[in-house]
């Protein structure tokens, strides 16, 4: 039978090979993470809001306007399956008509004048991100893997960092125990010395 690895061997080992299966999934996930972290603050990720004339119930059905969204050449709508999703803002009185080709249309909700046409690429990067970029097997069965690798080499890491402290703290608790033991010993070793002289120094001699 052979002989069973350390703790601390194996999780090295484990933090080495590791590191080397999640290194490209990690660097698309890391790399478009602080992308998407920042797609308010920079409108060439993501389109900024446009607000509209009016906030609250929006004035115009859906369909009056979707028709100003089509006028959008860029956008390149015709139909209801060109769209992605729709997406309402009542707050700021815009409705956001967004295709699958990554174009956004937005329409003020009360007077339906095209606000802003944009391409939006903070959908690419999210998918570059959780790896659907490239198809839902990669998504499964590679970045979901490297995701959970992430959270074994965290685990791992953890243990490696806090194990020297933990071996220190040991091995000190360890040097007082025998120190007070040692010490203990020799106050009894003193304690017994101490007792002999005085009974030796009591005895009367014999007449």
């Amino acid at each position: 039978m052979g002989a069973r690895l350390k703790p601390q061997i194996l999780f090295r080992k484990i933090h080495h090979w590791g590191s080397i299966f999640v290194a490209l999934p990690l660097m698309l996930m890391i790399g478009a993470g602080i992308f998407l972290m920042l797609k308010k603050e920079i409108t060439w990720i993501q389109p900024q809001t446009i607000e509209g004339s009016r906030t609250g119930v929006p004035l115009l059905t859906v369909a009056q306007m979707f028709e100003t969204a089509k006028l959008a050449p860029e956008a390149g709508f015709t139909s209801w399956e060109d769209l992605d999703r729709l997406d309402f803002k009542p707050g700021k009185g815009v409705a956001k008509f967004v295709g699958h080709n990554n174009w956004e249309v937005q329409v003020d909700t009360h007077t339906g004048e095209l606000l802003q046409v944009s391409f939006r690429r903070s959908d690419i990067i999210e998918s570059l991100h959780d790896g659907s970029f490239f198809s839902d097997g990669i998504k499964l069965y590679l970045f979901l893997p490297a995701g959970i690798g992430l959270f074994i080499l965290w685990c791992t890491g953890l243990y490696l960092f806090f194990l020297p402290h933990l071996k220190k703290r040991q091995k000190r608790q360890k040097h007082e125990k025998n120190q007070q033991k040692k010490q203990a010993n020799q106050q009894e070793k003193i304690q017994r010395t101490t007792a002999g002289a005085t009974v030796k120094g009591g005895r009367q001699p014999a007449e």
